[in-house]
């Protein structure tokens, strides 16, 4: 399905979300704060456009995704970026690998949140952190309400109207409607390889960025100034 979708994949994140996945992304790097010498995995990267700005920033970045085509196209759109094939529930990283471990719009399309949690978990470095950037559950009734009504009615409209594949945009309001809110995902991270968990909401809860650490001592020597 998100090969069918590569090729117009950033245009439709664009305009169903009015523009604000912009924003949203500039919120998550923030809380990503990554640094020269910073050695990031962005899961479920797609295309590589959450992994651009983390670039820019001076951090080294791998932009990971499952899908060959997400990848085809992020690699002709972003030649100096580095992408890898990867399954989240089964990265192919050694132990202890990474500073930062972050993934946007991507963990409820996993089949499995809490072995990818764990997985993730896995391949970070100890005091290392996880950000987590996700759709999630508007704080206000009245903004919930007609958040729920946007989703059901107009994003499969605009799939239909844009996508090579309407489908899937019937599975993007499945998934984000289905999807936990900010304090039940905060629980499914605190158990599942990280502790320290804290939230962040966006846009009134529309979106919830997520902080986790991975537990241990963080590393020594000059390295220490690059995880904080």
């Amino acid at each position: 399905m998100f090969d069918r979708v590569a090729p117009r994949y950033d245009l439709l994140n664009v305009l169903m979300t009015g523009g604000y996945v912009g924003r949203w992304r500039r919120a998550t790097t923030s809380a990503i704060d990554p640094r020269p010498g910073q050695w990031i995995l962005d899961v479920a990267a797609g295309t590589g456009a959450s992994s651009v700005p983390l670039a820019r920033a001076g951090a080294r970045v791998l932009a990971s995704d499952p899908a060959p085509r997400m990848l085809e196209v992020g690699r002709r759109r972003h030649p100096s970026l580095d992408f890898a094939a990867a399954d989240a529930l089964e990265l192919p990283f050694e132990d202890e690998t990474f500073d930062t471990v972050t993934i946007s719009f991507g963990l409820r399309n996993i089949a499995d949140p809490p072995r990818a949690l764990r997985e993730m978990a896995r391949v970070c470095r100890p005091g290392g952190r996880l950000v987590v950037c996700e759709f999630s559950t508007p704080t206000s009734p009245l903004l919930r309400a007609g958040h729920r009504r946007f989703v059901r009615t107009i994003l499969p409209l605009l799939g239909r109207l844009a996508s090579s594949d309407p489908a899937a945009y019937h599975y993007l309001a499945d998934t984000v409607l289905d999807w936990p809110d900010q304090r039940e995902l905060a629980a499914l991270i605190g158990h599942n390889g990280w502790r320290n968990v804290e939230h962040r909401d966006l846009s009134g809860g529309i979106v919830a960025v997520h902080r986790a650490t991975r537990p241990g001592p963080r590393p020594l020597a000059t390295r220490t100034e690059n995880h904080r």
